[in-house]
C-alpha cells in the first residue's frame, strides 16, 4: 500500500505537496523538449499520496476537502500542466465512487475501488469514439459467465500511465462503465496524441481486442438512451481544465519574473538598464500578476460550489447544488479561456528575442493553453449561456431534453 506521509506526521497537504511539485516542475522543461512521458512524475504523485488524496478517512484516507484539492491542482499545473490532465479521469472515478460508497457503505465494490486506489492504483480513462455521430460502439458481450470488450477509444488520457482504464461500453439496451486493468491480454494502448501542446498527457488510441472481464468489473449500469449528462461531473471535469489553465497562468508569471530580475538591458534604452526597474516592463508584471489572480479566484469559487454539492450527495440530501456549478464552470470558461491566453502572449513584450529561446520554451505556456482551451466548445457553452439567460432553456439541453428531472430557470427577461 502506498501510504502518504501526512499520515504519519502533521505536515499541511499543501506544504507536502508542494515539494513533490517543486521535483515534478524541476523536469518539466527536459520533458517538453525531449517528449520525456512523464512516467516519474506521474509515480511521484502516487508515491507522494496525492492520487488518493481525496479517499474516505474511513478507508484510512486523508479525505482531503474537494475545494483544497483543486487549489493543489492549480498549483501542480503551475510545475506541469500535463500533471493534471493526466489524472483527471482518475480523480472523477474517485469522486464517483465515493459517491456510490455513500449509498451503498463500504462492504461495496465502490469501497474496493477505493481501497485499490488507496493501495497506489491509478486510474485512465477511454470514453470517446471517433465517428460520424456521437455514440458509442464499443461493445460488451456476456459468454460462458464471462464478459468480452471490443471496439477502439481516442483520446484516452492518462491511460498510458495507468493501472486502470474505466472504459464505456454498450450491450443490447444498456450503457456500461467497467474496470480494464491495462495489462489485461486485448489491451493496446497506443502513444499517437499528435496535439502541438499538452504533449504529455497520454491522449492517444486505446484498442479493445476481446478482453475478457468479470462481472466485478462492471461498476455502472444505465438506460442505453439515459441522458449521459450529469451536471456535477460536467462542471467537475471542466474545473479541472479551467485549473489547469489557470496554473499555467501562474507559471508564466513565475518564469517571466524570473527572466526580468537579472537581465540589465532595454530595449531603446543605451547603456547598460535594469529592466526591472522600467515602468513598461512593471506594467505587464502588473497585469500578469492580475490575470493570474482572476483565473485562480475563478477556479476557486466553482470549487466552493462542486464541494457543496459533493457534501449533499455523500449525506444523501437533494441535490440543489450541481446545476449552479455547472453554471459557474460555464461562466468561468469564457473568462479565464482569454485571460490565460492574453497572459501567456503578454509575457513576450517584456523578454524580446532571447524570450523566443528554445531553452526557455516559454512558447509552451501559450501551447498548453491554447490546446485545453480546445477541449470544450468555449462559444458553443457562450451561446447555450445567452439562451439560459434570456429563454430559460436548460445548459446542455441537446442531452437533457428527454430528462424530466430538468429544473427551470426563470429568465431575467421574459420571452416575446
Amino acid at each position: 500500500m502506498v501510504q502518504s506521509p501526512l499520515s504519519n506526521h502533521s505536515e499541511a497537504p499543501s506544504n507536502h505537496f508542494q515539494a513533490i511539485f517543486d521535483q515534478i516542475a524541476e523536469g518539466a522543461i527536459d520533458r517538453e523538449q525531449n517528449r520525456i512521458l512523464a512516467y516519474d512524475a506521474v509515480d511521484a504523485l502516487r508515491q507522494s499520496g496525492f492520487t488518493a488524496a481525496r479517499i474516505p478517512q474511513e478507508l484510512g484516507g486523508q479525505n482531503l476537502p474537494l475545494r483544497e484539492t483543486f487549489r493543489l491542482l492549480v498549483k501542480l499545473a503551475a510545475a506541469d500542466s500535463n500533471l493534471p490532465q493526466i489524472i483527471r479521469a482518475h480523480f472523477a472515478f474517485v469522486e464517483g465512487e465515493r459517491q456510490r460508497l455513500a449509498e451503498a457503505g463500504t462492504g461495496s465494490s465502490a469501497g474496493k475501488w477505493l481501497e485499490t486506489i488507496h493501495a497506489g492504483a491509478v486510474f485512465g480513462a477511454a470514453m470517446a469514439e471517433l465517428g460520424k455521430a456521437t455514440e458509442t460502439t464499443t461493445t460488451l458481450t456476456p459468454k460462458d459467465g464471462k464478459w468480452y470488450l471490443n471496439g477502439t477509444k481516442y483520446y484516452s488520457t492518462g491511460s498510458l500511465y495507468a493501472d486502470w482504464i474505466a472504459v464505456v461500453a454498450v450491450h443490447d439496451d444498456k450503457r456500461y462503465r467497467v474496470a480494464v486493468p491495462t495489462t489485461a491480454a486485448g489491451v493496446t494502448r497506443v502513444d499517437d496524441w499528435d496535439g502541438f501542446g499538452q504533449r504529455l498527457t497520454g491522449s492517444g488510441t486505446t484498442i479493445f481486442d476481446n478482453v475478457e472481464l468479470s462481472a466485478d468489473q462492471i461498476y455502472h449500469v444505465l438506460p442505453k438512451d439515459a441522458s449521459p449528462i450529469d451536471r456535477f461531473f460536467t462542471a467537475f471535469y471542466q474545473n479541472f481544465h479551467l485549473a489547469t489553465l489557470a496554473g499555467i497562468a501562474q507559471a508564466a508569471l513565475r518564469e517571466t519574473i524570473d527572466f526580468v530580475r537579472p537581465r540589465t538591458r532595454v530595449f531603446g534604452v543605451p547603456g547598460q538598464s535594469l529592466q526591472r526597474e522600467d515602468p513598461l516592463v512593471q506594467t505587464v508584471v502588473g497585469r500578469l500578476s492580475s490575470l493570474t489572480f482572476a483565473a485562480e479566484a475563478l477556479v476557486d469559487r466553482v470549487s466552493t460550489t462542486l464541494e457543496q454539492a459533493s457534501l449533499l450527495r455523500e449525506q444523501g440530501l437533494p441535490d440543489t447544488v450541481s446545476q449552479q456549478a455547472e453554471l459557474e464552470a460555464f461562466q468561468a470558461q469564457q473568462v479565464i479561456i482569454p485571460l490565460v491566453l492574453d497572459a501567456t502572449t503578454s509575457l513576450f513584450e517584456v523578454g524580446g528575442a532571447s524570450a523566443s529561446s528554445e531553452k526557455r520554451r516559454l512558447d509552451r505556456f501559450w501551447r498548453n493553453a491554447r490546446v485545453l482551451a480546445s477541449h470544450n466548445p468555449a462559444i458553443q457553452r457562450a451561446r447555450e449561456l445567452g439562451d439560459w439567460e434570456l429563454n430559460g432553456t436548460p445548459l446542455d439541453s441537446g442531452w437533457t431534453r428527454k430528462a424530466s428531472a430538468d429544473v427551470k430557470h426563470t429568465p431575467h427577461f421574459a420571452p416575446a
